[in-house]
């Protein structure tokens, strides 16, 4: 008992300290711990989110700006891709990675940020594997706008307008395909990703309820999920990984990455430039 209460103590320390702006006071990374570069999108051809943003995928100019994205992010040097495709079917996603690699200039059948930005930044930087490690799993992510006789009425929508106060002051559709990228993963724009998609609705419930916990805990549950599809795969110390997904699963696996020992997470805008 001791032990552990003695390991909590220091935990709570190495948090307050951090909290401060001072140094951790024990090592939480391994010595060959893997780097990571955790890349947020918006989906860039078909997708069952809700939000959805306007992208013409077979725009010769907008190709040729994913492209010259990619072209920056292929300097990490990347030996493996993970994209936003479930598991099951990987050696689909294999072979079309691999004639995408002899033929660069192939056609698809269904387009995505996966063809435009994952296969190129793979064949810039020479690698070879690639693996899908998504995991779906639906939850009322409108919950407040159903669900009778909240206990909290006000907190989403005053949130929203600090969200759209800010929307006024830029046109999405003007800018170009880097700029919505620094956007979208800026830090502030990947905790806004996870509030809208998860933690508001921990403001969503009935007088001694928890309706709005339950339903973000299945959201939660997806990314834990694929986390863990990620922790299956062969990677070694030798390896350095690129993750291309929807954004908001970038936000959460920036979480995941950061109190990993396994992983070390590289600062996206050292490439993003």
């Amino acid at each position: 008992m001791m032990r552990i209460r003695s390991f909590c103590l220091l935990c709570g320390f190495s948090l307050s300290m951090v909290a401060h702006g001072q140094r951790p006071v024990f090592k939480d990374k391994f010595d060959d711990a893997i780097p990571v570069l955790n890349f947020g999108t918006f989906h860039m051809g078909y997708t069952p989110d809700a939000t959805k943003v306007d992208f013409d995928k077979t725009d010769k100019k907008n190709q040729q700006e994913v492209h010259a994205v990619a072209k920056l992010l292929a300097a990490f040097k990347p030996t493996v891709i993970i994209v936003e495709r479930v598991p099951e079917r990987n050696e689909a996603l294999q072979a079309e990675y691999q004639s995408y690699l002899k033929t660069p200039d192939m056609e698809f059948k269904n387009l995505s940020e996966i063809q435009l930005l994952a296969y190129e930044v793979g064949r810039l930087s020479g690698a070879t594997r690639i693996y899908g490690i998504d995991f779906h799993e639906n939850y009322n992510y409108a919950l407040f706008r159903t669900l009778q006789q909240k206990t909290d009425s006000t907190t989403i929508p005053q949130y929203n307008k600090l969200v759209e106060a800010f929307a006024k002051t830029r046109n999405e559709k003007t800018m170009g395909v880097k700029d919505r990228l620094k956007l979208i993963n800026h830090p502030q724009s990947l905790d806004y990703l996870i509030n809208v998609n998860a933690d508001l609705l921990t403001y969503v419930s009935t007088k001694g309820n928890a309706e709005g916990a339950d339903q973000a805990a299945r959201f939660y549950h997806r990314n834990l999920v694929m986390f863990s599809n990620l922790n299956q795969l062969p990677l070694t110390k030798n390896d350095r990984v690129f993750i291309l997904m929807g954004a908001t699963h970038t936000a959460f696996f920036n979480e995941f990455f950061r109190r990993s020992p396994k992983y070390r997470p590289v600062n996206t805008f050292a490439y993003l430039k």
